[in-house]
């Protein structure tokens, strides 16, 4: 499975049981990269997408087990502690912000390589960096 994950500058994802932020063009990109293929989440993450992009977009409460090899997850408040074996790559937005959080991304990249980044201007926030591992 190949992950999808909004952090902020200490790789904290939610707090007090929400995201810590959204943007419309960063949900375009994650579209973009994943068209054709896949895209699980959960219920909570699907509120966010617009009802338009439905067709692409499969919901399950379980579906870090439900996701194959090369699907894609976007990952917001499930914990990746127990499927990590099962990680292909990583997709790891930065919100280049420092936000509250008490929900972290529990992967050591230490272990992983960066292979591309990208920059990019989003609907509410002045830079978003996307980074992808491999292993």
């Amino acid at each position: 499975m190949i992950l999808i994950v909004c952090v902020d500058d200490h790789n904290g994802m939610m707090f007090n049981h929400r995201r810590q932020s959204q943007d419309r063009v960063l949900r375009a990109d994650i579209l973009e990269l994943t068209d054709g293929k896949k895209l699980w989440m959960n219920a909570y993450s699907r509120k966010q997408f617009a009802e338009s992009d439905a067709e692409k977009i499969l919901v399950d409460e379980t579906f870090l087990d439900a996701a194959g090899d090369g699907e894609f997850c976007f990952v917001e408040n499930a914990d990746v502690s127990g499927c990590a074996e099962r990680i292909e790559e990583i997709y790891l937005y930065h919100w280049n912000r420092d936000y509250p959080a008490d929900v972290y991304f529990p992967v050591d990249l230490s272990v992983w390589k960066c292979v591309e980044t990208k920059e990019f201007a989003g609907s509410s926030h002045e830079k978003i960096t996307r980074e992808r591992y491999t292993r």
